[in-house]
Formats: C-alpha cells, sequence, structure tokens
C-alpha cells in the first residue's frame, strides 16, 4: 500500500480515480431527492467526462429525522439508483453532523430533532468552549458511552444507523456500487473538534477554541489529571478566544503553556480522546460492513493556518497535536491501521503563496507531512480540495499531490463540487482535462480496483504503541509542481 506507484496487474499503473461530490442537498431535509431529471444529466455529463464516480453525504438528520429508529431510505435508494444506471462508483458518507455553518455549507439540515431535544434539559451533549458557548453540529465525544439518547449511547445511535444502512442498501453493495463508507467522526465530517465555527463567530484565520469543556469531558480530564498525581491542573484558561492570534494568548505564545508540563498532559489528553474517539465508531463501522466488498475511510481536516508558527495553535485547538517536534498525523494513520481505512486528506489544491502573509501559513507542506505520514504507516490516502476552484493552478497543485513522486499515488481523488457552474463549457472543458490528467491520460474502462470483502478488524493497538508515532520523520520529497496540462490549449485556462 505504502508503494501505490506499484499496482496490481489487474490496475494501470499511475492512474488516480476521480469522484466529484453532489450537492450537500442533493437529498433535501424534507428526505426528497432534489430536481432528478436535472441530476441524471448531470451524471451523464460527468460520466462523459470519465469520471469515476460520485461522493454522497448521507445524512443522519434525514434519515432517522423523523424518530429513533424510524430510518427512511426511500429517496436515497432512488439516488444510488440512478447513480448505478449511469455507471458511477459511490463514496457514501456516514453525516452523523449538521450541514451549515461551516465553510461552504449551503443547505441546512441539523442531526434529529429528538436527538438536539435531549440538550434542553442537558446541554453538555455538545461540544462546549471556555465561555460555555455550545455546538450542535456534533455530538460531543464526551456522550459516546452515555445512554442519554432513550437508553441509547451517542456509539449505539451511530452503529444502528451504519447496520440499517447495511440491511437497505445491501443489493447496492453486492452490486459493487459502493467503493468506500467515509465514517463521519466530527463536524463536517472531520475527525476534529469544531474549534473554528463559522456560526458562533471564528474567521479566518483565528486560532479557534478548545471544545472540552462539557462536563463529561471536563470530569474525564479531572479523573485523568488526578491519576497522573497532579488533581490540581484544570482545563485552559489562557488560549484565547476564536479570533485571537497566537501571541495574543498566553498558551500559544513562545515558551506558552503548551510547552510545559501541564500543557503538554492537557493536549495529549486532548488529541488522545480523538483518537479513542475514532477508534470505538471504525470498530462498530467495521463490525456493520463485515464481509461487504467495500473500504472505511475517515477525513482530517486541512488545517495549514499558523502552521509556520512554533505552536501550530489553529492544529491544537482542533484537536491535531502537530508541532516541529511531534507529529501528531502519524498517530492517526497508525491507529487506521487496525482497520485497514483510508485517510482522505482535504487542501490539496492550496499553494503556499496563495494565502495571506498574517496566517502563517502552510498547506503545501501539511499536505506532505499528512500523507507522508499515512504512507509510512502503509495505509491507503484518498484527497480532496478544500475550497471551490476551477483553474489551471489549482489543477496542477492537485495532481502533483495525488502523484508527488515515483513512488506513491493516492488511491483516489475526490473533487468539491458538482454545480451548474462546473458544467458550463468553457469550465467544463478544462475539467474534463483534469480529470485525464489524474487518469495519467489511460482509458478509464480499462481501469479495475478489486476490493477484498471486510475482514474483522485487527486487535486494539495499545495508546503506547500509538503514541509512539509522534516521533517526526521528514516527510517523502514531492516533485516541484508542473504544467500538466502540456501544449492542450484551452480558452479557460486561468
Amino acid at each position: 500500500m505504502a508503494s501505490k506507484g506499484k499496482k496490481e496487474a489487474s490496475q494501470l499503473a499511475n492512474y488516480v480515480p476521480v469522484y466529484v461530490m453532489l450537492q450537500l442537498g442533493v437529498v433535501n431535509a424534507e428526505n426528497v431527492l432534489e430536481k432528478p431529471e436535472e441530476l441524471r444529466a448531470q451524471l451523464k455529463q460527468l460520466k462523459a467526462a470519465d469520471v469515476d464516480g460520485v461522493m454522497v453525504d448521507v445524512w443522519w438528520g434525514i434519515i432517522e429525522g423523523k424518530g429513533p429508529k424510524s430510518y427512511e431510505w426511500g429517496s436515497y435508494r432512488e439516488l444510488f439508483k440512478m447513480i448505478k444506471e449511469e455507471g458511477l462508483k459511490l463514496q457514501a458518507i456516514m453525516s452523523f453532523h449538521q450541514c451549515g455553518g461551516n465553510v461552504g455549507d449551503s443547505v441546512y439540515i441539523p442531526i434529529p430533532q429528538w436527538v438536539r431535544d435531549v440538550a434542553k434539559s442537558n446541554p453538555d451533549i455538545f461540544y462546549t468552549n471556555r465561555s460555555g458557548v455550545r455546538n450542535p453540529e456534533y455530538l460531543s465525544l464526551g456522550v459516546d458511552n452515555q445512554p442519554l439518547f432513550g437508553g441509547r449511547t451517542a456509539l449505539e445511535l451511530y452503529s444502528d444507523f451504519m447496520k440499517s444502512f447495511r440491511e437497505n442498501m445491501a443489493d447496492f453493495l453486492e452490486a459493487g456500487l459502493l467503493t468506500d463508507i467515509e465514517v463521519g467522526l466530527g463536524p463536517a465530517g472531520e475527525l476534529r473538534y469544531p474549534s473554528y465555527p463559522e456560526a458562533l463567530g471564528w474567521v479566518f484565520p483565528g486560532i479557534g477554541e478548545f471544545q472540552c469543556y462539557d462536563k463529561y469531558l471536563e470530569a474525564d480530564f479531572n479523573c485523568a489529571a488526578a491519576k497522573a498525581g497532579h488533581p490540581e491542573w484544570k482545563l485552559p484558561d489562557d488560549a484565547g478566544e476564536y479570533n485571537d492570534t497566537p501571541d495574543q494568548t498566553d498558551f500559544f505564545a513562545d515558551n506558552g503553556t503548551y510547552t510545559t508540563e501541564q500543557g503538554k498532559f492537557f493536549l495529549t489528553w486532548y488529541s488522545n480522546k480523538l483518537l479513542f474517539h475514532a477508534d470505538q465508531i471504525l470498530d462498530l463501522a467495521n463490525l456493520a460492513f463485515l464481509g461487504c466488498k467495500v473500504k472505511l475511510a475517515i477525513k482530517v481536516s486541512g488545517i495549514h493556518w499558523w502552521y509556520k508558527v512554533d505552536s501550530h495553535a489553529a492544529e491544537l485547538t482542533a484537536g491535531y497535536y502537530n508541532l516541529k517536534d511531534r507529529d501528531g498525523y502519524r498517530t492517526i494513520a497508525r491507529q487506521l491501521t487496525r482497520h485497514d481505512a483510508i485517510l482522505n486528506f482535504t487542501c490539496v489544491e492550496m499553494r503556499d503563496s496563495e494565502q495571506p502573509e498574517e496566517a502563517k501559513s502552510a498547506p503545501e507542506e501539511l499536505v506532505q507531512q499528512v500523507l507522508s505520514a499515512a504512507w509510512r504507516e502503509g495505509i491507503e490516502v484518498a484527497c480532496e480540495n478544500a475550497l471551490n476552484r476551477y483553474d489551471k493552478t489549482a489543477y496542477n497543485q492537485m495532481i502533483r499531490n495525488a502523484r508527488p513522486n515515483d513512488t506513491n499515488q493516492v488511491s483516489a481523488l475526490t473533487y468539491l463540487r458538482l454545480s451548474d457552474y462546473l458544467l458550463e463549457p468553457h469550465i467544463f472543458d478544462l475539467f474534463k482535462i483534469f480529470v485525464r490528467k489524474m487518469h495519467a491520460d489511460q482509458d478509464s474502462h480499462n481501469y479495475v480496483n478489486p476490493i477484498e470483502a471486510m475482514e474483522r478488524s485487527k486487535a486494539e493497538i495499545p495508546i503506547e504503541k500509538i503514541l509512539e508515532a509522534t516521533e517526526p520523520l521528514e516527510p517523502f520529497p514531492f516533485n516541484p509542481v508542473k504544467d500538466y496540462f502540456d501544449d492542450e490549449t484551452s480558452s479557460t485556462a486561468a
């Protein structure tokens, strides 16, 4: 797996499949498939452009919206049938988060009302910042094992949903329509805390805030601190607010709290909770899809701002404990080896030179670090762009990151996002060239990617073994970006 350039005989060397994300509200909040005739025409255009498949959010808030264990899959079955009929493959996201409140969210789909109703008497089911502000995007991982939802824990809610998906989509799974199931693990479906919520006033490039002040996580931390012999240690009170810069806080400033024994203990606890959260849900996903010819995947957010500052403040508040002397991503990759899961990483379209100087941003270095970390651990890596882009500069960056050297290659790239604008002739002509270049100018009809039936997850990996992966290693070398469009001219060239 680490050597994705050396494909099996049944595959084409250097061919990277391209998926396109469907609209966030393709099945709307009322559980109705939006504009099916128009959608079918769009899928036909994607297929004609040799796109390999599409990615779809399967919204918990829609499917189980009417009440506990009352799942309504009809609209999604209609959608999946259409995708299958048009000859496309499918990546399905188990979207246990709210749509609305993050960058690019164009519709509002909350988590189920009956789940949110629990917060009326117990607001601590939601992630909470130091000021006590709750975030209803996703349930706090502090309630993963708390039977607060009609006797079920949050983990049981997720597990029951995934089991229902398998039962109701069994024919599509057996037919090989789905290539992977991306398991939502946090806001925007990403494995992270909701540290930078636009809906609560965050503005780029604010450092964000820690999100562990609900009573469950606070009690967990207090217990961990006491067990470590430091009952006097408390959650941080010096880490600033959403839109601060690192030097405006005592926690993230040069030689700040994050460098102290107490700060390191907190950050280790905070990031480890995220790892354990992912591990528990992936174990349940593995049980739900055992025997299916499909891969599990998770998404990791590309938090590239403040990467050039020693404290990596924005990454730390999100739960990625990543510093110059500590790799915060190889630990995630090592955890995924237990479940043979794919790490899907964002922001592969970005260049350092495009970012504002004051953000101290380094998306190129971040992508190189994270992809290298995953390949080192022997897992598959997929990627996607974080923002809508339609230009050659972004396409060239994505192609380079998908095939950065002669040894490593991503397993797939998912393009954000299907829209009328993408399909405008002069825009779509350039996109079609991009797809062909991702395919290394090879015929998509010859590409075969056999997926083995899912086996049971391996034994739990001790946290001590996972934390050995914090040792920083030099990333693999990436080739310089070039113009992969060669002499192919287009009036759309940016």
